[in-house]
């Protein structure tokens, strides 16, 4: 290893995603993504079937990522992975291969929060651009909705979540309440390019301080399909731009909403958004207007580090390096895991 130089090879398996990256401090060398198309006929991710494809794809991906970034497994300094939150059959697949090459390599071993990981992702060097503390983050995904403060790298704390579902389940039930096949957020998306935001009126949710329901959201959608089909067959198919336009729009507004409140109890106004739905185009395109509206700083993600990916997972586990923060071989791994 050349001096000051230090490699991380890193691995994401918290859900359905096999992931290895190689980083040089805080640059990418390499970022392999192995997705499971099985669970798509089943309209959503099964634990078990998941952890088998893990167990499949971890070899070659892990390969693959040391190919690519031209790296030989001796030159690493230390191993990264996701210790949770997750699917606990997938997390120990990914886990256990990380214990076991730091221990034959005799390099350090780091364990990683993933939704810590989906913030620090916006410091890895390619970004547009880099945000500076404090600031809030917005971690918005499948399984979680949460507006954290972060003042530091590792002074992270949470100031509002999600009470049921997070806002990727409502997108991919609302999805699967018209019909469209799984994952169908990325579907409502599209879709809603395509129509009219203001065509169908959903109600937002009262829910105190900064915190999220979407529960009853899904709910009024359900209701609402079921009395439109009743007085017309077709209704669905005929109006699918405007639906997935409006559900898109009052998603946004709900958040949009939490973020003005959360702006204005802290007094910070710089947000960064990560997971996997700050790639929706509404969220991306309400936070760039709420720069010339309300003069907030935002940072969005490039999109290859908005999905579950191991390079958050590395650069995480390289500022935890440079701290020297290392976990024993027989650390725990986390299905539920809190920043």
């Amino acid at each position: 290893m050349k001096q000051d130089l230090v490699y991380t090879l890193a691995i994401e398996s918290s859900c359905d995603d096999t992931s290895a990256a190689v980083l040089c401090n805080d640059t990418v060398l390499s970022n392999i993504v192995a997705t499971q198309e099985i669970h798509k006929a089943y309209g959503g991710v099964v634990p078990e079937l998941a952890s088998r494809a893990h167990q499949q794809h971890i070899v070659p991906v892990v390969h693959q990522a040391l190919a690519k970034a031209n790296i030989d497994k001796k030159e690493l300094s230390a191993i990264a992975f996701t210790q949770g939150p997750g699917l606990m059959g997938s997390l120990l697949v990914g886990s256990s291969f990380a214990k076991s090459l730091s221990m034959a390599l005799g390099i350090p071993l780091i364990a990683v929060n993933h939704m810590q990981a989906h913030i620090l992702s916006h410091f890895i060097s390619d970004n547009e651009a880099i945000p500076l503390f404090p600031f809030l983050a917005l971690t918005i995904s499948g399984g979680h909705t949460q507006i954290v403060m972060v003042r530091d790298f590792f002074a992270l704390e949470v100031i509002g979540e999600t009470k049921d579902d997070a806002i990727g389940e409502a997108f991919d039930k609302s999805a699967k309440l018209l019909g469209l096949p799984y994952p169908g957020g990325p579907l409502i998306d599209r879709y809603a390019q395509k129509g009219d935001p203001k065509a169908f009126d959903f109600p937002k949710p009262k829910v105190a301080d900064l915190d999220f329901s979407f529960s009853g959201l899904k709910t009024a959608i359900l209701y609402f399909i079921q009395k439109q089909t009743a007085k017309h067959p077709d209704f669905v198919t005929q109006n699918i731009n405007d639906i997935c336009a409006s559900i898109q729009h009052t998603i946004v507004e709900i958040v949009m909403d939490k973020l003005k409140k959360a702006v204005k109890q802290t007094g910070v106004n710089a947000i960064a958004i990560g997971g996997g739905v700050s790639a929706n185009s509404g969220i991306r395109q309400a936070l760039k207007q709420s720069e010339k509206n309300l003069g907030w700083k935002t940072y969005l993600p490039k999109f290859e580090y908005c999905t579950d990916n191991a390079a958050m997972i590395g650069i995480v586990g390289y500022h935890k390096y440079l701290k020297k923060e290392f976990s024993p071989l027989d650390c725990p791994t986390l299905a539920r895991y809190k920043i």
